[in-house]
């Protein structure tokens, strides 16, 4: 069975949610990068050792957020030994706003990823974008890059949007599938 580690910051408890959602389609173990931007050691290795990483953020601002921009930029000793090449790797990011720039942060953790010369993992989901389409479809906010979820800033973590769980959780079992094809 491949190891896949979701690594990710969450600044509220919606990125976390999330990523616990998406590690459950995936089969995966958590590595949470905490308050000040680091990871633990453990984590480090568990990533060493994983066949594939997902990447999760919150997009802050049009990007992902500077806890997660510390990590991606410690990587950096990853990066000078070619350790995460031929990885396969995913990402996804929530925000506040249905929209809210979050492509540019799934582009950045596809950056990073082609940095690292891993193999990317889209969401291969059509989009739900018929007159009738709700919230709890499939891809509703119409991503293909990456996962793209959706919390109002007032929401708590147990009022997120039921689709965006499934819909992450979905996206764990795509990436859990590629990567056992890959590993094959």
């Amino acid at each position: 069975m491949s190891k896949i580690v979701v690594v990710f910051h969450s600044g509220y408890g919606h990125t976390k949610k999330i990523a616990e959602a998406v590690a459950q389609g995936a089969g995966a173990s958590l590595a949470a990068i905490d308050a000040e931007g680091n990871l633990s050691d453990a984590d480090w290795a568990s990533l060493a050792a994983a066949d594939g990483i997902i990447f999760g953020t919150p997009t802050y601002m049009g990007g992902p957020s500077w806890q997660f921009k510390k990590f991606a930029d410690a990587s950096s000793k990853v990066w000078f030994g070619q350790g995460w090449k031929d990885k396969m790797t995913a990402g996804f990011t929530n925000s506040a706003s249905l929209n809210g720039d979050k492509f540019n942060t799934v582009q950045y953790l596809f950056t990073l990823s082609q940095q690292h010369g891993a193999v990317w993992v889209g969401a291969g989901v059509l989009p739900s974008n018929s007159k009738a389409a709700t919230r709890d479809l499939p891809n509703s906010l119409g991503y293909s890059t990456g996962l793209l979820t959706s919390t109002p800033s007032d929401a708590s973590v147990d009022e997120m949007v039921p689709g965006d769980l499934v819909n992450a959780q979905a996206f764990g079992q795509r990436v859990a599938a590629a990567v056992a094809r890959w590993a094959r």
